[in-house]
């Protein structure tokens, strides 16, 4: 049996379902899912196998019109994901249509894209009519060449099997890159201070989540079979810990008791989760919080 082995780059604007799809396809929780937009930071890798095929998918941040250090590296990981990639698949909100932002991509993607396989994804098929879907599908294959066109439901898993089937067909014959009990090529603690971040970003429905990010400062494994995890959250200024930490402290303990939980699951064994709260009012612009991130400091030059 020959196998295959490639990468799916997953690109559309912020929210269109890209981490939901990912988590779908993978059958864990490797990506970052909340209702705010922007929540996906690096490029996220979740390994799927179909039949003879590993498929690794890259999830790349939603693109957007960039304006600040950070927004301008992350769509720059973005576009990286679509050039490193051996297909991409570009995902439309069905019931948004072809918005200003999913027009800048496919223009981009008549640079980008010539030569490569790429593939529509229209998600969220449930939000509207089949008239209206049918009329959409029509538009965007006339606005660019897709090499195929899937109506799915990412959260559902409609359509999605036959996503991963026609993808598993479409990757190099080449060995495997990854083990396969492996689904994903992020540091564990990458994952594990993803999975604050959201817990945080879920809480706190203000701004301040996009002024602050999660580092796994030390991993310490215990005999017992048990972790040790003590992480730090950066925020920007005095009052944004404040509110992070809540009255009495309520709020950070709802979130290391909810990250700890699903970090626990995600591991299968116990887990000891302690969270700091930390003042760094010039974080965006240190290179190490890049770093931490998977995202490249000097793309976020202007």
């Amino acid at each position: 049996m020959t196998q295959r082995a490639g990468f799916a780059a997953l690109i559309g604007e912020p929210n269109a379902g890209k981490s939901t799809l990912l988590n779908r396809m993978v059958g864990a929780k490797v990506s970052i899912v909340t209702h705010k937009v922007q929540t996906t930071r690096a490029r996220i890798r979740g390994v799927a196998i179909e039949g003879d095929s590993q498929i690794v998918f890259v999830d790349t941040p939603g693109l957007f019109q960039p304006k600040r250090r950070l927004d301008r590296a992350m769509v720059a990981a973005a576009w990286g994901g679509v050039a490193d990639a051996d297909v991409v698949v570009l995902m439309i909100e069905a019931h948004r249509g072809v918005t200003k932002g999913v027009e800048a991509i496919l223009e981009r993607l008549e640079d980008v894209g010539t030569g490569r396989t790429v593939a529509l994804a229209i998600n969220k098929i449930d939000r509207v009519e089949a008239p209206v879907l049918l009329g959409l599908t029509k538009d965007l294959n006339e606005r660019f060449s897709f090499a195929e066109t899937f109506l799915i439901s990412a959260e559902k898993g409609h359509g999605t099997d036959d996503l991963r089937k026609w993808l598993a067909e479409r990757m190099p014959e080449e060995p495997w890159l990854y083990p396969e009990d492996q689904i994903a090529d992020l540091p564990m603690r990458m994952i594990a201070a993803e999975m604050t971040r959201e817990k945080l970003t879920l809480r706190l429905h203000q701004e301040l989540p996009y002024q602050l990010t999660v580092e796994t400062e030390n991993w310490e494994e215990r005999k017992d079979g048990s972790c040790k995890v003590d992480q730090i959250i950066y925020v920007m200024r005095d009052g944004h810990k404040g509110i992070v930490l809540g009255n009495r402290g309520e709020t950070i303990k709802a979130i290391s008791k909810a990250a700890r939980e699903e970090l626990a699951e995600f591991l299968g064994r116990k887990v000891h989760l302690f969270l700091q709260v930390k003042v760094r009012p010039n974080w965006l612009e240190e290179s190490e919080r890049y770093s931490e991130m998977g995202l490249d400091f000097k793309d976020g030059n202007s």
